[in-house]
């Protein structure tokens, strides 16, 4: 048999036309000539400065943020139109005028520094002029890159910290005038230039060039081929390589969408070849590249600023994010496994997939993840980590060019690096600095405390009940705002409501986190699944509630490790002295467990486990797989004995048919 072809059925040109379809920030001009190098000149320079800067040491905070933004600014208005539908592909007047205006206003604050710190909030009538401009031009650019529902939410913001004083009730406030509105957003350092500005200045940046050069390497697609090649033979094994692979590469990409079209563009025509229905290949990819921004080391960006957020080490958080996106991914794996069972869907034939011998001469390719993860565990700081892993990326895809490609054609490859880490990280620059106006506003107002009391009123106090509405609110903003800018939202206004009724704030942050992500498949604005869908052709809302199935537990998880701190390693002493004070035996069982429960509502969900299962059973199981993902210690082990006795009758019942 021939041996299967498993490069991307997509050009590069045809994946970049689909995200940007589904995803605003992908939809940019297709620059030439002039307009191409000017692009190709501001982003290197702005990769440049970013490293120079990381060697060298930064420069004063408000200058090293003003001048991160104002590259980011400088580079929107020349790559995305003001337009979606203008595919001209030339720069306008008004883009010009866009990008004056930007370099007026951070120049403003980089050569008056001095300036403005000795005056410490004493503003004139020009600081507020500027201020008025600067937030325009970054709504403006914000709404070019990352769509219109985040600048929306900034704008009822301000309104409420103008007209809050027209406000009845707790959210009332004494309201505030103009130019303390306007110079507290752009000049001062709780605003534009605050915290997730702050982040993205220093490490994300770094990250997000990390990334870039890990895709020159072409590690992607090695990742993909191991999974194939480790999965792929298996029972519904194209589907598990998806999940395997979106698990591997969403650390990396950061994005949801160009997970899902990157590796869905090999796995998505896979499974379909092997029986899956076009709409449930669509959903496990969409569902695993969604998951991708949980699996630490990376995280995505929003995982950066959750260290500023709760003053915890970037190593605890990823720490602690991994057993919650174990689960998740597991979740997914035994759905498809269940699935393709049940539909009889066997593997690739072992002789038709990527050899694990030839994938292995290029674990060198694995090298730069290892030295991140070894630094982070070592203790550095997350931006010499960052350094450290740009480094070894380009020592590993010199050393790669040497073996496959002509070693030059690589040094073109780095440079082009410092062009698509740049492009790259202006989604981010400006959701941060957009929802920046937002924890500027809840700072100026107070309107946070009064939001985390309004939802504990609200809820009674009820620690599932104040899960429940920060949920919704986390979905909700995610179905229109960049997973980045949607965290440090709910991050400023509901996790201190979940932190208030006795949630660790690890938990109560990643709680946020999680739901914000999976809204990208959660109809019926499904981001994820749409883009998936386009792939495999299929229904995009079939696809989307397909995808929320398969991710069900996503939905749970985030509920468990709330709940039960052991599985963020926040371990409970009150749990631990029921099972003798041992800490690993504490994480032990309740890991197991977790993992039983998926098993247990995923064969609930499919009906199926060793066979076709009775309707009458599957509620009944459902139930048992809640009762094994909770922490009481004795309804767990009563579970688990409910849960081996259905799978014993499951079996039994397999054999005499």
């Amino acid at each position: 048999m021939a041996e299967i072809n498993f490069k991307k059925t997509m050009s590069d040109d045809a994946q970049l036309e689909m995200m940007g379809k589904y995803d605003r920030e992908f939809s940019y001009r297709k620059a030439t000539g002039f307009l191409k190098r000017a692009i190709f000149l501001v982003a290197v320079s702005f990769s440049i400065f970013q490293v120079y800067t990381a060697l060298m040491g930064a420069l004063p905070p408000t200058q090293q943020r003003s001048a991160h933004i104002g590259f980011a600014l400088v580079l929107i208005f020349l790559m995305y139109p003001m337009f979606k539908k203008d595919n001209s592909n030339k720069i306008r007047w008004y883009d010009v005028i866009f990008i004056a205006g930007s370099l007026v206003v951070v120049s403003y604050l980089f050569i008056n520094f001095d300036t403005l710190l000795m005056r410490a909030g004493a503003n004139t009538a020009m600081d507020m002029y500027i201020s008025i401009v600067a937030v325009v031009i970054v709504f403006e650019a914000t709404r070019r890159v990352a769509g219109p529902v985040l600048v929306s939410v900034a704008s009822v913001f301000l309104l409420y910290a103008f007209f809050g004083n027209f406000i009845p009730g707790f959210f009332s406030h004494g309201g505030y005038s103009l130019k303390r509105i306007a110079t507290y957003m752009w000049i001062s350092s709780e605003a534009i230039l605050g915290i997730p500005i702050s982040v993205s200045a220093s490490f994300i940046f770094l990250f997000l060039l990390f990334a870039a050069y890990l895709k020159k390497t072409g590690v992607g697609d090695w990742l993909t081929d191991l999974a194939l090649a480790v999965a792929g033979g298996s029972t519904g094994g194209p589907a598990k390589a998806a999940v395997i692979a979106s698990a591997t590469q969403g650390t990396i990409s950061g994005s949801s969408v160009a997970n899902t079209v990157g590796t869905g563009s090999v796995t998505i025509p896979l499974m379909k070849s092997i029986g899956y229905k076009p709409e449930f290949s669509a959903a496990v990819e969409a569902a695993a590249s969604t998951g991708g921004q949980l699996m630490p080391p990376v995280m995505g960006a929003a995982a950066f600023i959750m260290t500023e957020f709760t003053a915890l080490s970037y190593l605890t958080i990823a720490l602690g994010a991994t057993v919650p996106a174990i689960l998740y991914f597991t979740g997914i794996f035994i759905k498809v496994h269940l699935e393709a069972q049940k539909q009889g869907l066997e593997g690739i034939p072992k002789e038709r997939l990527p050899r694990l011998a030839v994938l292995a001469k290029k674990a060198y390719l694995s090298v730069p993840i290892f030295v991140i993860v070894g630094m982070l565990a070592m203790g550095y700081t997350p931006m010499r980590a960052a350094l450290f892993g740009i480094f070894s990326t380009i020592i590993v895809g010199i050393f790669h060019g040497l073996i496959d490609k002509d070693a030059k054609f690589f040094i073109k490859e780095i440079i082009e690096g410092l062009e698509e880490g740049a492009k790259s990280a202006l989604p981010v620059v400006m959701a941060c600095a957009s929802a920046g106006i937002i924890v500027g506003v809840v700072t100026l107002t107070g309107l946070g405390m009064k939001f985390s009391h309004g939802i504990v009123e609200l809820s009674g106090g009820s620690v599932v009940l104040t899960m429940a509405f920060t949920m919704v609110a986390s979905i909700i903003l995610g179905m229109g705002m960049p997973t980045t800018a949607n965290y440090i939202v709910q991050a400023t206004i509901a996790a201190p409501a979940l932190v208030a009724v006795g949630i660790p704030i690890l938990g109560a942050h990643l709680f946020v986190f999680y739901f914000g992500i999976i809204a990208d498949i959660t109809p019926p604005v499904a981001l994820a699944a749409f883009a998936g869908s386009g792939i495999a052709k299929s229904n995009p809302f079939q696809t989307g509630v397909q995808a929320s199935k398969l991710a069900f537990a996503a939905y749970l998880v985030p509920f468990i490790f709330a709940t039960s701190p052991v599985l963020i390693l926040n371990f409970d002493p009150a749990y631990s002295e029921i099972l003798l004070g041992s800490n690993i035996l504490t994480f032990s069982v309740v890991f197991i467990t977790a993992i039983m429960g998926m098993f247990a509502i995923g064969g609930a969900m499919s009906g199926y486990m060793f066979t076709k299962m009775n309707n009458l059973i599957r509620p009944f199981l459902f139930l048992i797989g809640i009762g094994l993902v909770q922490t009481n210690f004795l309804f767990a082990m009563i579970s688990v004995a409910l849960f081996v006795a259905i799978m014993l009758y499951q079996k039994k019942i397999a054999k005499m048919k």
